[in-house]
């Protein structure tokens, strides 16, 4: 879930040929037209937030499992979020656990959805994802592994794909589930698929990524659907993002003056803009000198982490600490579990850009 460095002269080559390739057709339903993506836009106030896992799962089907959906958790962490301003949380689903269970997932995504408007927060949805562990297994989770970022974080679907069955099962998945919620004003924006091409993937991820954007627009739902940009060398995958998303997304971990140089020229689009992903504080990405240029820019702001939880997110990607302890600097996340913020500074700030101060 990190960026590569930044080639803006061949981004830029891609901005270029978007309204050359706009008006292609996806049926039934096409690109939002850029004028519906703003108004989409203009009807809500600054979009920022985090990307929600609670503190009690370490990955997606601990998060969305019957046996440890945790409601009463996710209330007391999105209590949080609401009480400095958050108004979004970027969460992520995983096909297995609708396999599994396919209504009772429903109700699951039902519930946490009552729970996060009772905070006054939206959600985005992430339905595939191409990073960290590629064999994911339904039942008990692992534990964390000790001081590792993120160690049980699942692809979706990851070495499933090589089935021959599975691209059947990922249809019906996707279909069910934005046919379900296609008219709920508490789901914000559908991110069809996290970063396709990690994991060594490439251009590989193409086609599943056409197929999942081919599902949705089938689906047609009421909110908008995008899929985030994040390697800039991905050129195929990047414009077919850039020109299929209703809304432009987009993740970037660096310091302040090269990530905004990406939001100059994606603003260049003509359509929205939203951040799925910054703030790495050992990456020079941070609250401070980020978030007030992403609110100045009417750009959402969704940060990574919420809480310090079984997904070890204070660790940095590349800096494990097998000793496990505390490292002086959290990579991610604000708040401790008991709702202590990790930097109380930081926590003003967000307070103030949202006007709870």
């Amino acid at each position: 879930m990190r960026i590569n460095n930044i080639q803006l002269l061949a981004f830029f080559l891609l901005v270029i040929p978007f309204s050359a390739v706009k008006a292609q057709k996806l049926q039934p339903a096409s690109v939002w037209p850029t004028a519906k993506a703003n108004a989409w836009y203009a009807n809500h106030k600054w979009i920022n937030g985090a990307n929600f896992t609670p503190s009690t799962a370490i990955n997606q089907l601990e998060m969305w499992q019957a046996d440890t959906f945790d409601p009463k958790t996710i209330d007391r962490e999105l209590g949080y979020a609401e009480d400095i301003g958050f108004n979004t949380m970027r969460v992520f689903l995983h096909s297995m656990a609708w396999q599994q269970d396919q209504k009772g997932f429903k109700n699951r995504v039902d519930q946490y959805l009552t729970v996060a408007d009772k905070h006054h927060i939206q959600t985005i949805f992430v339905v595939l994802d191409d990073c960290w562990n590629p064999d994911a297994k339904i039942g008990k989770q692992p534990e964390p592994k000790t001081g590792i970022h993120n160690s049980g974080w699942l692809q979706d679907p990851g070495n499933r794909i090589k089935n021959s069955d599975e691209l059947s099962l990922l249809q019906k998945y996707v279909t069910d589930v934005l046919t379900t919620f296609k008219h709920d004003k508490r789901i914000l924006l559908w991110d069809l698929y996290n970063e396709p091409g990690n994991s060594n993937k490439g251009a590989a991820s193409l086609g599943l990524l056409t197929k999942i954007f081919t599902w949705a627009k089938m689906a047609n739902p009421d909110q908008p659907v995008s899929s985030g940009m994040w390697d800039w060398n991905l050129e195929k995958l990047n414009t077919f993002q850039l020109t299929h998303s209703d809304v432009i997304t987009y993740h970037d971990y660096e310091e302040p003056e090269k990530h905004q140089r990406v939001v100059q020229i994606l603003k260049a689009t003509g359509r929205p803009v939203i951040c799925n992903e910054y703030m790495a504080r050992l990456r020079g990405s941070t609250f401070e000198n980020t978030m007030p240029m992403l609110k100045k820019e009417n750009i959402g702001a969704i940060n990574w982490g919420l809480v310090s939880g079984k997904t070890n997110t204070i660790y940095a990607w590349d800096t494990p600490m097998p000793n496990g302890d505390e490292p002086k600097l959290w990579f991610h996340d604000v708040f401790r579990k008991d709702g202590t913020p990790y930097k109380q500074k930081e926590v003003n700030l967000i307070r103030q850009l949202n006007g709870k101060q």
